[in-house]
């Protein structure tokens, strides 16, 4: 049990410092300018995905089922993180 919640406590550090790069980005130059809106979002989609990750590799036994799931997993949340960035579909919610 204490492995599997290290394991746990290590995706949401990993979230956690994703979340970091933007906030000291902030403080040394003015072209990284987030809103508490993009934190929020940012952080439902990073934690979202560690507790799914979590979750994939806690009921999924087959090894190969498992890398294929985590590997989807992270091209979905990289294309939505594209695309609110910078909008590589042309969404409504596109950024610049």
């Amino acid at each position: 049990m204490f492995i599997q919640n290290k394991r746990l406590y290590s995706l949401l550090g990993v979230a956690v410092f994703v979340l970091l790069i933007p906030l000291v980005g902030m403080q040394f130059s003015e072209a990284v300018r987030w809103t508490l809106s993009d934190f929020v979002l940012a952080a439902i989609l990073l934690f979202g995905t560690a507790f799914s990750v979590e979750l994939i590799l806690r009921t999924i036994k087959k090894r190969q089922s498992r890398i294929i799931l985590v590997l989807s997993l992270l091209t979905v949340l990289a294309l939505i993180w594209i695309e609110l960035a910078v909008g590589l579909f042309g969404t409504p919610w596109a950024g610049s």
